[in-house]
Protein backbone atom coordinates (compact mmCIF):
# COMPACT_ATOMS: atom_id res chain seq x y z
CA UNK A 1 0.00 0.00 0.00
CA UNK A 2 2.94 2.89 0.67
CA UNK A 3 4.33 1.47 -2.95
CA UNK A 4 0.94 2.10 -4.22
CA UNK A 5 0.74 5.69 -2.70
CA UNK A 6 3.97 6.98 -3.64
CA UNK A 7 3.41 6.14 -7.20
CA UNK A 8 -0.12 7.74 -6.69
CA UNK A 9 0.17 10.87 -4.37
CA UNK A 10 -3.01 12.78 -5.97
CA UNK A 11 -5.35 9.44 -4.97
CA UNK A 12 -6.87 8.67 -1.75
CA UNK A 13 -6.19 4.63 -1.38
CA UNK A 14 -8.57 2.79 1.01
CA UNK A 15 -7.27 -0.65 2.33
CA UNK A 16 -9.96 -3.20 3.69
CA UNK A 17 -9.08 -6.20 6.21
CA UNK A 18 -10.56 -8.11 8.84
CA UNK A 19 -7.16 -8.03 10.08
CA UNK A 20 -7.59 -12.04 11.15
CA UNK A 21 -4.23 -12.43 10.83
CA UNK A 22 -3.21 -9.85 13.52
CA UNK A 23 -0.92 -8.03 11.26
CA UNK A 24 -1.21 -5.33 13.11
CA UNK A 25 2.31 -3.36 11.99
CA UNK A 26 1.21 -3.20 8.79
CA UNK A 27 -0.56 -0.19 9.53
CA UNK A 28 1.83 2.00 11.10
CA UNK A 29 3.05 4.44 9.16
CA UNK A 30 0.77 4.56 6.62
CA UNK A 31 0.91 7.89 4.07
CA UNK A 32 -1.55 10.22 4.82
CA UNK A 33 -3.91 9.15 1.62
CA UNK A 34 -4.37 6.03 2.89
CA UNK A 35 -7.00 5.12 4.57
CA UNK A 36 -8.42 2.07 6.86
CA UNK A 37 -11.46 0.15 7.36
CA UNK A 38 -11.35 -3.20 9.30
CA UNK A 39 -14.47 -5.18 7.63
CA UNK A 40 -14.72 -8.76 6.42
CA UNK A 41 -15.25 -8.85 2.28
CA UNK A 42 -17.56 -11.80 2.74
CA UNK A 43 -20.03 -9.84 5.17
CA UNK A 44 -22.32 -7.34 4.20
CA UNK A 45 -21.04 -3.85 5.46
CA UNK A 46 -17.82 -3.14 3.04
CA UNK A 47 -19.25 -2.16 -0.15
CA UNK A 48 -19.69 1.17 1.01
CA UNK A 49 -16.02 2.42 1.08
CA UNK A 50 -16.23 1.42 -2.81
CA UNK A 51 -18.16 4.34 -3.30
CA UNK A 52 -16.40 6.73 -5.76
CA UNK A 53 -13.39 3.90 -6.15
CA UNK A 54 -12.14 4.07 -9.58
CA UNK A 55 -10.09 0.44 -9.29
CA UNK A 56 -10.67 -2.02 -6.43
CA UNK A 57 -7.29 -4.45 -5.90
CA UNK A 58 -8.50 -8.03 -4.70
CA UNK A 59 -5.85 -9.72 -2.24
CA UNK A 60 -8.11 -11.11 0.52
CA UNK A 61 -7.31 -14.61 0.54
CA UNK A 62 -5.79 -17.29 2.92
CA UNK A 63 -2.54 -18.18 0.63
CA UNK A 64 -0.55 -20.78 2.26
CA UNK A 65 -0.20 -23.52 0.14
CA UNK A 66 0.98 -26.52 1.55
CA UNK A 67 -1.18 -25.52 4.58
CA UNK A 68 -4.69 -25.65 2.90
CA UNK A 69 -4.15 -29.62 2.52
CA UNK A 70 -5.87 -29.22 6.12
CA UNK A 71 -8.10 -26.66 5.64
CA UNK A 72 -9.20 -27.27 2.09
CA UNK A 73 -13.16 -26.49 2.94
CA UNK A 74 -12.02 -23.21 4.81
CA UNK A 75 -10.12 -22.14 2.08
CA UNK A 76 -12.48 -22.83 -0.81
CA UNK A 77 -14.90 -20.72 1.59
CA UNK A 78 -12.87 -17.64 2.16
CA UNK A 79 -11.50 -17.32 -1.29
CA UNK A 80 -13.71 -18.21 -3.42
CA UNK A 81 -16.39 -16.29 -1.65
CA UNK A 82 -14.49 -13.31 -0.59
CA UNK A 83 -13.74 -13.03 -4.88
CA UNK A 84 -17.54 -13.15 -5.62
CA UNK A 85 -18.25 -10.98 -3.16
CA UNK A 86 -15.74 -8.26 -4.04
CA UNK A 87 -16.22 -8.84 -7.96
CA UNK A 88 -20.10 -8.11 -7.15
CA UNK A 89 -19.12 -4.94 -5.06
CA UNK A 90 -16.47 -3.71 -7.58
CA UNK A 91 -19.25 -3.85 -10.71
CA UNK A 92 -22.05 -1.98 -8.53
CA UNK A 93 -19.45 0.60 -7.26
CA UNK A 94 -18.77 1.09 -11.17
CA UNK A 95 -14.73 0.13 -10.39
CA UNK A 96 -12.20 -2.25 -12.06
CA UNK A 97 -10.95 -4.72 -10.16
CA UNK A 98 -7.75 -6.63 -10.25
CA UNK A 99 -8.03 -10.35 -9.59
CA UNK A 100 -4.75 -11.96 -7.83
CA UNK A 101 -4.07 -15.55 -8.80
CA UNK A 102 -1.51 -18.00 -8.34
CA UNK A 103 1.35 -19.29 -10.95
CA UNK A 104 0.68 -22.04 -8.74
CA UNK A 105 -1.97 -23.45 -10.79
CA UNK A 106 0.17 -24.82 -13.20
CA UNK A 107 1.42 -28.04 -12.07
CA UNK A 108 2.81 -30.19 -15.25
CA UNK A 109 6.04 -31.40 -16.16
CA UNK A 110 6.82 -28.95 -18.80
CA UNK A 111 10.10 -26.75 -20.34
CA UNK A 112 7.91 -23.84 -20.35
CA UNK A 113 3.77 -22.54 -19.39
CA UNK A 114 2.27 -19.37 -20.25
CA UNK A 115 -1.41 -17.99 -20.12
CA UNK A 116 -2.11 -20.15 -23.19
CA UNK A 117 -2.02 -23.16 -21.41
CA UNK A 118 -4.85 -25.62 -22.13
CA UNK A 119 -6.69 -27.61 -19.50
CA UNK A 120 -3.52 -30.02 -19.73
CA UNK A 121 -1.47 -27.66 -18.45
CA UNK A 122 -3.20 -26.55 -15.38
CA UNK A 123 -2.81 -29.00 -13.15
CA UNK A 124 -3.39 -27.29 -9.19
CA UNK A 125 -1.47 -29.06 -6.52
CA UNK A 126 -3.02 -28.25 -3.62
CA UNK A 127 -6.67 -26.55 -2.69
CA UNK A 128 -5.66 -22.99 -2.41
CA UNK A 129 -4.02 -23.32 -6.25
CA UNK A 130 -7.62 -25.30 -7.19
CA UNK A 131 -9.34 -22.48 -5.83
CA UNK A 132 -7.61 -20.05 -7.19
CA UNK A 133 -8.36 -21.66 -10.81
CA UNK A 134 -11.87 -22.04 -10.22
CA UNK A 135 -11.84 -17.75 -9.13
CA UNK A 136 -10.40 -17.67 -12.68
CA UNK A 137 -13.63 -19.45 -14.36
CA UNK A 138 -16.18 -17.32 -12.08
CA UNK A 139 -14.30 -14.15 -13.18
CA UNK A 140 -14.44 -14.60 -16.70
CA UNK A 141 -17.86 -16.34 -17.06
CA UNK A 142 -20.03 -13.64 -14.56
CA UNK A 143 -18.27 -10.52 -15.20
CA UNK A 144 -20.02 -9.74 -18.33
CA UNK A 145 -22.97 -9.78 -16.38
CA UNK A 146 -21.83 -7.96 -13.86
CA UNK A 147 -20.80 -5.49 -16.01
CA UNK A 148 -17.75 -5.77 -14.44
CA UNK A 149 -14.22 -4.48 -16.06
CA UNK A 150 -11.28 -6.63 -14.83
CA UNK A 151 -7.99 -8.68 -15.57
CA UNK A 152 -6.38 -11.84 -13.25
CA UNK A 153 -2.91 -11.50 -12.59
CA UNK A 154 -1.34 -15.16 -11.67
CA UNK A 155 1.65 -13.70 -9.41
CA UNK A 156 4.90 -15.67 -8.47
CA UNK A 157 5.60 -16.57 -5.21
CA UNK A 158 6.46 -13.31 -3.40
CA UNK A 159 9.43 -12.37 -2.19
CA UNK A 160 10.77 -9.60 -0.41
CA UNK A 161 10.24 -7.14 2.56
CA UNK A 162 7.44 -5.40 3.96
CA UNK A 163 5.71 -4.34 7.47
CA UNK A 164 3.54 -6.73 7.02
CA UNK A 165 5.56 -9.39 5.45
CA UNK A 166 4.52 -13.23 6.30
CA UNK A 167 7.18 -16.30 6.49
CA UNK A 168 5.04 -19.59 5.08
CA UNK A 169 5.86 -18.74 1.68
CA UNK A 170 9.61 -20.14 0.28
CA UNK A 171 12.30 -17.43 0.06
CA UNK A 172 10.60 -15.64 2.73
CA UNK A 173 10.90 -19.11 4.59
CA UNK A 174 14.53 -19.84 3.93
CA UNK A 175 15.49 -16.56 4.96
CA UNK A 176 13.96 -16.76 8.30
CA UNK A 177 14.94 -19.92 9.17
CA UNK A 178 18.68 -19.26 8.07
CA UNK A 179 18.90 -15.88 10.26
CA UNK A 180 17.57 -18.18 13.12
CA UNK A 181 20.83 -20.58 12.59
CA UNK A 182 17.95 -22.71 12.01
CA UNK A 183 18.53 -25.67 9.11
CA UNK A 184 16.49 -24.58 5.80
CA UNK A 185 13.61 -27.44 5.22
CA UNK A 186 13.37 -28.44 1.84
CA UNK A 187 10.63 -30.49 0.60
CA UNK A 188 13.02 -33.56 -0.65
CA UNK A 189 11.49 -33.89 -4.34
CA UNK A 190 11.99 -29.83 -4.56
CA UNK A 191 15.58 -28.96 -4.56
CA UNK A 192 16.15 -28.79 -8.50
CA UNK A 193 12.27 -27.77 -9.68
CA UNK A 194 12.36 -24.44 -11.15
CA UNK A 195 9.59 -22.17 -10.07
CA UNK A 196 8.42 -18.42 -10.60
CA UNK A 197 9.46 -15.77 -8.01
CA UNK A 198 8.06 -12.35 -7.83
CA UNK A 199 9.94 -9.28 -5.81
CA UNK A 200 7.54 -7.42 -4.03
CA UNK A 201 8.39 -4.08 -5.79
CA UNK A 202 7.98 -5.61 -8.99
CA UNK A 203 4.22 -6.69 -7.59
CA UNK A 204 3.72 -3.13 -6.26
CA UNK A 205 4.70 -1.62 -10.39
CA UNK A 206 3.01 -4.17 -11.71
CA UNK A 207 -0.59 -3.41 -9.92
CA UNK A 208 -0.25 0.61 -11.04
CA UNK A 209 0.74 -0.73 -14.36
CA UNK A 210 -2.70 -1.64 -14.44
CA UNK A 211 -4.13 0.83 -13.52
CA UNK A 212 -2.27 3.49 -14.99
CA UNK A 213 -2.97 2.12 -18.31
CA UNK A 214 -6.24 0.85 -17.48
CA UNK A 215 -5.55 -3.10 -18.74
CA UNK A 216 -8.86 -4.12 -17.47
CA UNK A 217 -9.25 -6.71 -20.76
CA UNK A 218 -10.50 -9.74 -18.69
CA UNK A 219 -6.96 -11.63 -19.91
CA UNK A 220 -5.08 -13.35 -17.73
CA UNK A 221 -1.33 -12.08 -17.25
CA UNK A 222 1.33 -14.07 -15.87
CA UNK A 223 3.58 -11.20 -13.25
CA UNK A 224 7.12 -12.55 -12.16
CA UNK A 225 10.60 -11.45 -11.42
CA UNK A 226 12.28 -14.82 -12.08
CA UNK A 227 12.09 -18.16 -12.60
CA UNK A 228 14.78 -20.06 -10.03
CA UNK A 229 15.27 -23.36 -8.88
CA UNK A 230 15.31 -24.33 -5.25
CA UNK A 231 18.70 -24.75 -5.17
CA UNK A 232 19.38 -21.43 -6.85
CA UNK A 233 17.43 -19.57 -3.92
CA UNK A 234 19.23 -21.93 -1.24
CA UNK A 235 22.90 -20.77 -2.66
CA UNK A 236 21.88 -17.54 -2.73
CA UNK A 237 21.03 -17.53 0.70
CA UNK A 238 24.74 -19.62 1.30
CA UNK A 239 26.62 -17.02 -0.17
CA UNK A 240 25.50 -14.74 2.65
CA UNK A 241 25.14 -17.36 5.71
CA UNK A 242 28.17 -19.95 4.92
CA UNK A 243 27.25 -22.32 7.74
CA UNK A 244 23.77 -22.74 6.33
CA UNK A 245 22.34 -26.24 6.47
CA UNK A 246 19.69 -27.75 4.49
CA UNK A 247 17.33 -30.78 5.38
CA UNK A 248 15.11 -32.40 2.98
CA UNK A 249 11.31 -33.39 4.66
CA UNK A 250 8.52 -34.91 3.16
CA UNK A 251 5.51 -32.68 2.41
CA UNK A 252 1.84 -34.22 0.50
CA UNK A 253 1.89 -31.38 -2.50
CA UNK A 254 5.38 -32.43 -3.15
CA UNK A 255 4.80 -34.09 -5.97
CA UNK A 256 4.54 -31.09 -7.75
CA UNK A 257 6.77 -30.90 -10.81
CA UNK A 258 9.11 -28.85 -12.91
CA UNK A 259 8.10 -25.80 -14.93
CA UNK A 260 9.23 -22.28 -16.30
CA UNK A 261 6.24 -19.51 -16.32
CA UNK A 262 6.31 -16.93 -19.15
CA UNK A 263 5.29 -13.59 -18.77
CA UNK A 264 5.77 -12.35 -22.33
CA UNK A 265 2.12 -11.27 -22.52
CA UNK A 266 2.51 -8.53 -19.18
CA UNK A 267 5.59 -7.46 -20.80
CA UNK A 268 3.99 -6.82 -24.21
CA UNK A 269 1.89 -4.01 -22.51
CA UNK A 270 4.86 -1.81 -21.67
CA UNK A 271 5.66 -3.76 -18.30
CA UNK A 272 8.82 -5.23 -17.43
CA UNK A 273 10.67 -6.19 -13.91
CA UNK A 274 13.68 -4.62 -12.46
CA UNK A 275 14.06 -6.13 -9.13
CA UNK A 276 15.97 -9.44 -7.66
CA UNK A 277 14.81 -12.17 -5.96
CA UNK A 278 18.47 -11.64 -5.19
CA UNK A 279 18.17 -8.14 -3.32
CA UNK A 280 15.00 -9.68 -1.62
CA UNK A 281 17.01 -12.27 -0.21
CA UNK A 282 19.87 -9.84 0.80
CA UNK A 283 17.76 -6.86 2.41
CA UNK A 284 15.29 -9.99 4.35
CA UNK A 285 18.47 -11.17 5.43
CA UNK A 286 19.97 -7.50 6.76
CA UNK A 287 16.53 -6.66 8.63
CA UNK A 288 16.41 -10.03 10.37
CA UNK A 289 19.78 -9.04 11.80
CA UNK A 290 23.40 -8.28 11.02
CA UNK A 291 24.77 -11.97 12.70
CA UNK A 292 23.03 -13.64 9.81
CA UNK A 293 24.52 -12.07 7.36
CA UNK A 294 28.42 -13.42 6.98
CA UNK A 295 29.89 -12.53 3.62
CA UNK A 296 29.41 -8.69 1.57
CA UNK A 297 29.74 -9.54 -2.03
CA UNK A 298 27.81 -12.37 -2.86
CA UNK A 299 27.25 -13.18 -5.94
CA UNK A 300 23.78 -12.47 -7.20
CA UNK A 301 21.60 -15.08 -8.61
CA UNK A 302 22.13 -15.19 -12.34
Amino acid sequence: MRELASFRPQDELMLIDNLATQRYASLFGLPASCRFMEADVTAPGFEEALAGCFAVVHLAAMTDAAGSIDRAAEVEHNNFEATRCVARAAANAGAAMIHLSSTSVYGIQSAVVDEECGPEGLKPQSPYADTKLREEAWMRENAGQLGLRFVTCRFGTIAGVSPGMRFHTAVNKFCWQAAMGMPITVWRTALHQRRPYLDLTDACCAIEHIVSTELFDGCIYNVLTANHTVDEIVSAIRRRVPELTVTMVDERIMNQLSYEVLDRRIRATGFAPTGSIDGAIDETLRLLGSRAIRTTNARAIA
